[in-house]
């Protein structure tokens, strides 16, 4: 009979999955910038940023105002190593006059209970940090500021609504500073769900949902950044504050609610709101079996038709009898009890129809709290793209504690929504309180990590006055280097190339090109047609390079290449041709001609002994003969840089400056020729390969270099040398990185203070991690996933922290670079005596080409140092493949029209 009447609130999976789905469309909309407004489940953002992670200490205060008593509270947070923490709290009440009162007495109330607790504590003379648990629907913009949107659970406080709720605490607060001598510091407001998620994520870490299921009833969990639309920034995650007992405000459960639940609405404090609250929380559900017992009784199904007083009195029949009712294992007795105090006289029949209806209206309850928990666990799977996912729900709330089988039946009800979801639930021990002051502890942490974590990264923040410094002294050592009576001493080596001319258009024929410059080398046969039909062709071919030989013998590391050539001549079946040959070389060289370079010194981990000093070309000449296979005619050594510049300059001839921004970093531009003294003549121009690499060595750089610049160049194959190269290339910033992460985490700020084996091994960290850590489109999740490859066990925050390191360092590396080139760009300016310079820059490298930002930021540095040059920056198509050809062609024109 009760079943049939109640027919409504029986819910089937079918129903509580349609429930879920509607949850599911409710907090997409409460999460977007346009619909927020009109959704009903607001989403707050709590700007709780983090979970604990069990290095949180101090003493902390906390008041706690939502329930039927406030209350204050000392947490003490132990690092011991065990996450131990002591709570002492001390209870005031509630009374009706305040919380229906106005707003100043309100707030007057909580400060005196706040003296009166640190009196009894003896705390009045030290400076505590203070959280403030509101459990009311705010607005926060900031952890310490919310607007209170709304009252709930008979809280009806006049003129507070629509304002700061922790400006209002602070205003009592400072009411008594003067005459009690009291210094605290209300750090961060906490709804009580959001601290009974922080209370139970200090005893497990899997801890991301909370839920009150009591007095009022909420939910809250760490949503990404990049969903939440009313908070700028897309980095880490944030707990979102549901604010769920509003789901159906705008009539999405009408179909769901019964007569009874409509007349329980009507004669509440906020007839039309909070619908899903009033259908499951303990508030409400007393006065709903109520009102189906009166009915019940009125239509003659109850007690005889005979309903008592106490039956037709509003609230008479609480939560604490529905729970004492539902005790199947004491049999009828309870009910028989409660009924009899009510003056309603049951039989047998009535009791088990009371027990029954009591049975129905919790299960309903605990069925429509399952399903929007299961939306919430959904979506935090897919925000991690798992197929499966282990989670924790910190719970909390009379209803869930008290009652003899909610808990067991809301279990069981989301694992079988969330059948992909191992879900624990883990009961909150004060959480409201004992939270705020967890909350206030991982704020405090945070605060001092910033603090340590901007410490290690100001050195990297360069100011224009600074970058401005770095152009001028660029300006003086490459001035050093073209000048006979310092060009020895001068860091800044400005060789010359013996490179005189840019491609005209009329270069032709077939030429051989050789790349060496890292750890792979390229053959490559380049066809160069001139003319209207004017076009490259080129086919080439990779060969690697062992690490011992390139840190063997000269005389290998030459056998090889020539050994490589011949692969490569049988492949294409030229090898009987005489082809003109350009050499990339990709090392410091100093030329008396363009087909004679001798080795200043190796870099980019190259180590071959018996060259450095020698005249490259002549040891490739030497290999070919003891090959004896071949003939090559050798017309050009060929640094990568020129190579870039030759091949824009192909493109556009105003092309004269050419960067290489990759593995190594380097400049080369047309110089005039009279600038260039350790050259003979005055006519024309030359292009210099600058080696700006060593910018630097003489410590004119130094106050700019960081400590872990100097352990970066302590462990590398050169210390001491090329300190600007070891700032802004590719081979050293995910080093410099690496550095910065061990100092991080030896502070306890990064990996749980553990410094794993992989990061302690030198060069885990390549460049091409930095590029797709720092890349905008990389979700979080996909950094941990590349950390973990690198063999570093993340969470999210260390996460966050990683990146805003790598933007650091490749900033910086980006700014160095442009203030370096804003003093090439200037020169160039002033030689020509213009007022504004257009010119191109042809650029080739890694860095530059596939990092998200480093082309950008070096861009407008350029122009923020060189306003008067018009700069345009053209990707190099193989500078040092074809720019070696084209140099060669060059040559072998020049050479023709010389002997003519």
């Amino acid at each position: 009979q009760v079943d049939r009447y109640l027919y409504h609130m029986r819910l089937s999976d079918d129903v509580l999955l349609d429930v879920m789905a509607r949850f599911q469309a409710e907090m997409v909309k409460g999460l977007g910038k346009d619909t927020n407004p009109t959704a009903t489940v607001k989403m707050l953002p709590s700007f709780v940023r983090s979970l604990p992670d069990g290095t949180e200490k101090g003493e902390f205060l906390a008041v706690d105002l939502g329930g039927s008593q406030f209350r204050a509270h000392q947490v003490k947070v132990f690092d011991d190593g065990k996450q131990s923490s002591q709570l002492e709290s001390k209870f005031y009440p509630s009374p009706k006059e305040v919380i229906q009162g106005n707003g100043a007495e309100l707030f007057d109330y909580i400060a005196d209970c706040l003296l009166d607790f640190m009196e009894t504590k003896n705390l009045k003379h030290k400076k505590l940090p203070l959280g403030f648990t509101f459990s009311f629907p705010c607005k926060q913009t900031k952890l310490d500021k919310g607007v209170l949107l709304s009252w709930t659970k008979h809280f009806k406080v006049r003129g507070a609504q629509d304002t700061d709720v922790v400006g209002s605490l602070r205003k009592a607060l400072q009411k008594h500073k003067a005459s009690f001598d009291i210094d605290l510091d209300v750090l961060a407001l906490v709804n009580d769900t959001v601290g009974t998620m922080m209370t139970c994520g200090y005893d497990d870490p899997h801890c991301e949902v909370g839920v009150i299921i009591g007095t009022g009833t909420n939910a809250c969990y760490m949503e990404e950044m990049r969903h939440i639309d009313l908070v700028e920034g897309d980095e880490g995650r944030m707990c979102i504050n549901t604010e769920w007992g509003a789901f159906g405000d705008d009539g999405a459960l009408d179909d769901l609610r019964t007569e009874f639940d409509r007349e329980l609405d009507l004669g509440s404090l906020n007839p039309g709101k909070q619908l899903f609250e009033k259908m499951i929380s303990d508030l409400y559900l007393g006065e709903l079996v109520r009102l189906i017992l009166l009915k019940m009784t009125k239509e003659g199904l109850l007690f005889n038709g005979k309903a008592s007083t106490a039956l037709l009195t509003k609230g008479k029949i609480q939560m604490k009898h529905v729970s004492a009712m539902e005790k199947y294992k004491e049999g009828l007795s309870n009910t028989k009890e409660i009924l009899t105090e009510l003056n309603l006289f049951p039989s047998e029949e009535d009791c088990i129809a009371v027990q029954h209806v009591c049975t129905i209206v919790s299960f309903r309850s605990a069925n429509l709290c399952a399903a929007a928990l299961a939306a919430i666990l959904t979506r935090l799977r897919e925000n991690k793209k798992l197929l499966r996912m282990r989670t924790t729900v910190g719970i909390d709330g009379g209803l869930y504690k008290t009652h003899p089988q909610y808990a067991k039946r809301l279990h069981k009800v989301v694992r079988r929504l969330v059948p992909n979801c191992d879900v624990r639930f883990l009961l909150s021990l004060s959480g409201s309180g004992k939270g705020a002051a967890m909350v206030t502890a991982v704020a405090y942490r945070l605060a001092a990590q910033r603090n340590k974590i901007s410490a290690a990264l100001a050195p990297f923040l360069l100011s224009l006055e600074t970058l401005r410094e770095v152009k001028n002294k660029m300006r003086t050592e490459l001035e050093y280097g073209l000048k006979r009576e310092t060009q020895a001493s001068a860091t800044v080596k400005m060789l010359p190339t013996y490179v005189c001319g840019t491609p005209d258009g009329t270069e032709k024929g077939k030429f051989l090109a050789l790349d060496l410059g890292g750890t792979n080398f390229r053959v490559l046969l380049v066809k160069i047609r001139s003319g209207r039909r004017r076009s490259v062709q080129m086919y080439n071919k990779i060969f690697a390079i062992p690490l011992e030989i390139m840190q063997g013998t000269g005389e290998e590391l030459f056998d090889h290449i020539v050994q490589c050539i011949a692969d490569f001549l049988e492949y294409m079946g030229i090898k009987g041709a005489r082809l003109p040959l350009g050499f990339t070389f990709s090392f410091p060289c100093r030329q008396a001609s363009i087909d004679k370079g001798t080795l200043v010194g190796w870099t980019k981990g190259f180590k071959a002994t018996d060259c450095e000093g020698e005249d490259v070309v002549d040891m490739l000449r030497e290999a070919i003969r003891r090959r004896n296979e071949f003939d090559l005619d050798i017309v050009a050594v060929v640094n990568d840089t020129v190579g870039t510049m030759m091949t824009c300059g192909y493109e556009d001839p105003n092309c004269e400056i050419g960067l290489i921004a990759g593995t190594g970093s380097n400049v080369c531009y047309m110089e005039d020729m009279k600038n260039i003294e350790i050259v003979e003549g005055n006519e024309g121009k030359m292009c210099i390969n600058t080696e700006w690499g060593g910018f630097g060595d003489n410590g004119c750089i130094d106050n700019i270099r960081t400590k872990y610049d100097k352990e970066v160049d302590e462990g590398s194959l050169n210390p001491g040398k090329q300190r600007y190269e070891k700032m802004t290339s590719g081979m050293y910033l995910g080093e410099i990185v690496r550095q910065i992460l061990i100092d991080l985490t030896k502070q306890g700020l990064l990996f749980r203070g553990q410094i794993s084996e992989s990061l302690r091994k030198r060069g885990i960290f390549e460049t091409k991690f930095l590029s797709q850590i720092e890349s905008d489109r990389l979700a979080l999740l996909q950094v941990r996933r590349i950390l973990q490859q690198l063999g570093l066990d993340s969470t999210c925050e260390d996460s966050i922290i990683v990146k805003e390191v790598c933007g650091a360092v490749s900033k910086r590396a980006a700014q160095l670079c442009g203030a370096g080139l804003a003093a090439i760009v200037e020169k160039k300016r002033e030689d020509r005596g213009v007022e504004r310079l257009q010119i191109t820059v042809g650029v080739d490298g890694t860095l530059y080409k596939l990092h998200p930002h480093f082309s950008r930021v070096l861009q407008e540095t350029v122009k923020e140092l060189a306003p008067q040059c018009d700069v345009t920056f053209m990707l190099s198509e193989d500078g040092s493949g074809k720019g070696a050809a084209l140099i060669t062609a060059v040559a072998k024109r020049l050479h023709n029209v010389g002997q003519k």
